[in-house]
Formats: C-alpha cells, sequence, structure tokens
C-alpha cells in the first residue's frame, strides 16, 4: 500500500515527492473532486492524504466516501497556508456521522 498526496499547491506536492509521495495538484472544485475519484480507484493506494482547501473543494464527496468505503483512508493535512480548522473538520464529520455534536 502506498499513500497519495491530492494538494491545492505545488510546495506541499514537492515536499511530499521528496519524501516518496505520489500526487496531483489542483485548483477548481471539479479537478480535486476528480483526483479523489480517480485515487480511490487506485488499487495500490491505502491513504490519500488531502490539504485543506482541497477538502474544502469537494468536502461532501470526501465525507461520502469516509462513510461508505473502508478504504482507502482520506486524511486531512495542514499545509504551509493553514488555519488549523482540523478540529472544527472533526467535529463536523462527527456530527454528520453520528449525531454527536461537540
Amino acid at each position: 500500500m502506498r499513500f497519495y498526496l491530492i494538494s491545492d499547491n505545488t510546495d506541499t506536492q514537492m515536499g511530499m515527492r521528496l519524501s516518496g509521495v505520489d500526487g496531483v495538484v489542483v485548483h477548481t472544485p471539479e479537478e480535486t473532486a476528480d483526483a479523489l475519484d480517480k485515487a480511490m480507484a487506485m488499487e495500490d493506494v491505502g491513504i490519500i492524504m488531502m490539504t485543506e482547501l482541497a477538502v474544502k473543494q469537494c468536502r461532501e464527496k470526501v465525507y461520502e466516501y469516509k462513510l461508505s468505503r473502508k478504504q482507502p483512508l482520506i486524511v486531512e493535512i495542514p499545509d504551509r497556508h493553514a488555519s488549523s480548522g482540523i478540529s472544527e473538520t472533526i467535529a463536523e464529520y462527527l456530527r454528520s456521522a453520528v449525531g454527536i455534536k461537540l
């Protein structure tokens, strides 16, 4: 199994490529959704890392995949422009998946 990155900027992609992680840079919601669909179809990908802004561009599709598929795992990562809103994302995911409000 390997990692795959969906990023909204080239800086994050280049850093990950230096560590051996392949991926794509996306700029529009359509590109992001298409890249996510393609990554989910790759049989050798175990973890898909997405930058915060990439997740924001297709949040509903990300949640749909997280709730309906066990693999690959989708992980939201901060990039150099991160707003550190990970806790809000986790709270929203719990709220939609289980109905728990934190």
